[in-house]
């Protein structure tokens, strides 16, 4: 059964998820550590408990996601694994990092493209992978069947949902992701957010405030 550990870097507060299991393979889905401090703190816990990452995952490309992605990549040996319309934000990654004053000394481009419905694998675990635009175009979601979890990257967070006021955003588009691809799933989904306090599929479905359907 997959183990989910959370880390939560840089000045955006963004949750970095380590996901592993038995086998000790794992996976990591938006790389954000952006200081040494930070990227101390992950590859000690990765040699910690010995384990082994074999896929580097991206939700969406908003440059507070993405600070990490080259380091992680260089030190493991990964390829960045994103939605094909993740690469018109990371293009212009360095002048939004500058824009906030980040250091950002290189930008990892995908060289895996992820679609809708595909399923990955690591180790004995299956992540399903949900397109759900309306945050940032190219958003995705990965989904676990088993425990059930979601991690839900920027789309929709504890009583609340992405912002739709940056390029690529559209709420819209983004309720109909929410609903069509998130509130399909069981009641007891288990959300891993891009910031802020995990929840339930079952509990945003009646309070959030911004797509409650019940």
């Amino acid at each position: 059964m997959i183990q989910v550990k959370k880390f939560v870097f840089n000045s955006f507060q963004v949750n970095t998820y380590l996901l592993y299991d038995e086998t000790r393979e794992c996976v990591l889905i938006d790389a954000a550590c952006s200081e040494p401090e930070e990227e101390i703190e992950l590859t000690n816990f990765i040699s910690y408990h010995q384990l082994k990452p074999v896929r580097l995952l991206s939700t969406h490309a908003h440059i507070d996601h993405i600070l990490g992605n080259a380091f992680v990549a260089s030190r493991y040996g990964l390829r960045l694994e994103a939605h094909a319309d993740s690469t018109r934000y990371l293009k212009d990654a360095p002048a939004y990092a500058a824009s906030f004053g980040m250091r950002l000394s290189s930008v990892q481009m995908p060289e895996v493209f992820l679609t809708d419905n595909q399923v990955i694998s690591f180790g004995n675990s299956r992540l399903k992978v949900l397109e759900t635009p309306g945050h940032a175009a190219g958003s995705l979601c990965f989904y676990n069947e088993e425990v059930p979890f979601v991690v839900a990257g920027d789309v929709l967070f504890y009583q609340s949902i992405g912002r739709t006021d940056l390029p690529g955003g559209n709420y819209d588009l983004l309720k109909n992701s929410i609903w069509g691809k998130l509130f399909v799933l069981p009641d007891h989904t288990l959300v891993y957010p891009g910031h802020g306090p995990e929840t339930t599929i079952g509990s945003e479905k009646v309070d959030n405030p911004f797509v409650a359907i019940g």
